[in-house]
């Protein structure tokens, strides 16, 4: 936990000027200044190849804290420096209006009205959905760490100011959780950021979120970012209507910014509900997606195959990077955890170079339980693939029926598969080529010439012929690799 002493510098916006609150934040970084913030790359030595073996497999643990920030990192950190100053501008601690907030609870609070106004909170949401292993709360860990976890300010300029600033807290929502033990969470985190023993919870979710309103007003707490909020059980906390009033509330009453980090069963709730979606989205949403295979997988892979402590560099070839992506399917997780266990296997061998087929190997072992998910995918990406490819050649054909009905291709074929080994195609050379072919909607508009085997038949040898115009091989292991 980081904890500093406030250092203050005028901000960028007049409205925001004289606020301490948003002074004491660290400067706004420039973009380029922000990827040397958000990115680690473990440290590597080719001196290191010439360990021994049981030695340089200690070193394969740096792969895993390699962060090679995406642009999307860009954006999501904008979005929680935007929220938070737009939150603590309405919480200036010298306003008499903050002096309001703190004492009264809304709802309680009495009719005079302070001379700056009653508190007008100005809480938003951010909410940052993506696949399991894509990288999301590695992102947010990242983003999170360039800001203080609390800030002591003891005088701005000549007046006492004694208070701690809790900047941010996270929390994740505990599998199968209720929304009272979010709350307990969350009470936990204020509690331990602000240095203070652990205060038993309120008994009812009542006194409970009153408990933990005091604890966010007296602490100024920034942010609150949940993650894994998919676990969450609408079933135990009675329904989506206490949740949603629960998080309305401390963005209403509290101005609080939240930020969600969830897979996507969570987007469900928010499109079942026009306030809450509104809610949480008000700031930013961020759709973190697989990656594709072009440049920022490019950019993400240069910088893991560089952490590489095989006794021989085995230099990175595109057809190593597409073998990679292939089996992680743009997965950053995955990917790490296959090139990790590749080097594993291979160092203390008598060949320690990399191929694909060791890279697929380590695959095999490393995603056992993710395979159905990965298989899944790539079923997917065919299938889009031959979907679009589908359209564009009935569009050619016939522009206007596209037009009015868009043609969709289905299928529920599976590959023929090896007995006793159900994970590989029989021939996984031709495969994939196969299986676009039998799927295929307009299989006659791929045959340049419809009429080669009536011709074919006329001539005095067949074979000779179609051999002629590479039609038929002998050998098409050896022909066609």
């Amino acid at each position: 936990m980081k904890i500093r002493f406030a250092e203050y510098r005028e901000a960028i916006l007049p409205e925001y000027r004289g606020n301490p609150l948003i002074e004491a934040l660290p400067p706004k970084p420039r973009d380029e200044e922000l990827l040397d913030k958000l990115g680690y790359f473990p440290k590597h030595k080719d001196e290191e190849r010439k360990l021994d073996a049981f030695e340089r497999i200690e070193y394969l643990v740096r792969l895993e804290h390699l962060r090679q920030p995406l642009p999307v990192y860009i954006d999501v950190y904008r979005y929680i420096e935007s929220a938070l100053k737009k939150g603590y501008s309405a919480k200036n601690p010298f306003s008499p209006t903050t002096a309001n907030y703190l004492h009264y609870p809304q709802d309680k609070r009495p009719s005079i009205e302070p001379r700056t106004g009653f508190f007008k909170p100005k809480g938003s949401g951010i909410t940052v959905i993506g696949e399991s292993g894509v990288g999301k709360t590695s992102m947010l860990e990242q983003i999170l760490s360039c800001y203080d976890d609390v800030i002591e300010h003891v005088k701005y300029h000549d007046q006492l100011l004694p208070l701690k600033q809790v900047v941010w807290i996270k929390v994740d929502c505990p599998e199968d959780s209720s929304v009272r033990a979010l709350c307990h969470k969350i009470l936990a985190e204020i509690g331990l950021k602000l240095g203070r023993k652990p205060e038993k919870p309120a008994t009812t979710i009542p006194t409970l979120l009153e408990q933990i309103e005091a604890k966010i007003k007296s602490g100024f707490l920034g942010i609150l970012v949940i993650d894994e909020m998919q676990n969450l059980n609408l079933a135990k906390t009675g329904g989506a209507d206490r949740l949603i009033a629960f998080l309305h509330n401390l963005v209403n009453n509290l101005g609080i910014p939240l930020l969600f980090c969830a897979n996507p069963p969570f987007n469900e709730l928010l499109e079942q509900t026009l306030k809450i979606a509104r809610r949480a989205e008000s700031s930013g949403y961020v759709d973190v997606e697989l990656l594709k295979n072009d440049e920022e997988w490019e950019l993400f892979v240069a910088e893991l195959w560089g952490l590489q402590w095989t006794n021989i560099e085995t230099p990175l070839t595109k057809p190593l990077s597409d073998k990679l992506y292939d089996l992680s399917v743009g997965n950053l997780d995955l990917a790490m955890r296959v090139y990790k266990e590749a080097q594993r296997q291979v160092i203390g061998s008598e060949d320690e170079r990399i191929n694909e087929s060791v890279l697929e190997h380590a695959a095999n072992i490393t995603i056992r339980a993710s395979k159905k998910s990965v298989d899944k995918i790539k079923r997917e990406n065919k299938v889009l693939l031959l979907k679009r490819t589908n359209t564009k050649i009935a569009a050619l054909n016939n522009p206007e029926e596209v037009a009015e009905k868009p043609e969709v291709t289905h299928h529920n074929k599976k590959l023929i598969t090896i007995p006793g080994d159900l994970t590989r195609p029989h021939h996984p050379e031709f495969a994939d080529q196969l299986n676009e072919l039998r799927v295929s909607g307009h299989f006659i508009e791929q045959i340049s010439d419809p009429d080669i085997i009536q011709r074919a038949a006329k001539q005095e040898d067949p074979l000779k012929y179609l051999k002629a115009l590479e039609l038929l091989c002998d050998e098409p292991l050896k022909d066609l690799m």
